[in-house]
C-alpha cells in the first residue's frame, strides 16, 4: 500500500503507527502547499481533497481522514487499542477529541491574524491540554501500552512546542517517553525533524 504524508503534519501520527505495526508500505512525501509529490506530479490525482494522510491500498481503494487511518492501522497491530469492552470506543473518543478540540484550533491559530483570536484559541488549547493531562492512566494515555491516541497526541504536543504554547508537565513527560520508542525515532529521522527532547 502507498502512504502519503507531509513532515510534521498530522500524518506523522499515522506514519508512527505504520512503523509500530510493522506493516509494509511505500511512503510518499507530499508538499501540501504546492499540492505536489516529490516527482512533481499533482497530489489531487491521489486525494482530490488535497490533504494528508492518505492510504491507497493495492486494490486502489483510498482511505483518508486521520482518525479513520489511525483506527484502521491500530487494529492491524498488537495492543495499539485499549483492552476492555469499551476499549476501542474510548480510544475513538480520544482520537475524535484530539482531532476536533486540538488539531482544528491549532490550524486556526496558525493562520490567525488578530491578537484577540490568537488569545481565544490559545486559552481553549490550554483548557483542552489540561483536561488530557488528567486522563493519563499509566505510562501512556490508556495505561502501559502505547496507542494510536498517544501517537496523535504526540504530534499535537510537537505543534504546541512549535507555537511556543506551554503544556502541563505531565504531557511534557509523556512526550519524552513517546520519543524513546524506536518507531517514533525512525519517523522523526525519516521526516528530517528534531526530537522535542522533553524529559521522560
Amino acid at each position: 500500500m502507498d502512504f502519503y504524508y507531509s513532515p510534521t503534519a498530522c500524518s506523522q501520527a499515522a506514519h508512527i503507527l505504520l512503523h509500530e505495526t510493522g506493516l509494509s508500505f511505500r511512503p510518499h512525501k507530499v508538499d501540501i502547499y504546492q499540492g505536489k509529490l516529490e516527482d512533481g506530479s499533482g497530489y489531487t490525482v491521489v486525494n482530490p481533497n488535497g490533504y494528508v494522510p492518505a492510504l491507497v491500498f493495492d486494490d486502489g481503494m483510498l482511505l483518508t481522514e486521520n482518525v479513520a487511518l489511525l483506527d484502521w492501522i491500530a487494529m492491524q497491530g498488537d495492543g495499539l487499542v485499549p483492552d476492555g469492552a469499551f476499549g476501542r470506543t474510548r480510544h475513538l473518543q480520544m482520537l475524535a477529541f484530539i482531532s476536533t478540540e486540538l488539531q482544528k484550533p491549532f490550524v486556526r491559530l496558525f493562520f490567525a491574524e488578530g491578537e484577540e483570536d490568537k488569545a481565544f484559541l490559545a486559552a481553549a488549547l490550554t483548557r483542552r491540554f489540561d483536561w488530557i493531562a488528567t486522563r493519563i492512566e499509566g505510562t501512556y494515555l490508556f495505561g502501559d501500552h502505547f496507542s494510536a491516541s498517544d501517537a496523535f497526541l504526540y504530534v499535537m504536543l510537537r505543534w504546541a512546542a512549535m507555537c511556543g504554547h506551554t503544556v502541563p508537565a505531565a504531557l511534557q513527560r509523556l512526550a519524552g517517553r513517546i520519543e524513546t520508542r524506536p518507531a517514533v525515532r525512525k519517523v522523526l529521522a525519516g521526516e528530517a525533524v528534531e526530537p522535542l527532547g522533553m524529559a521522560a
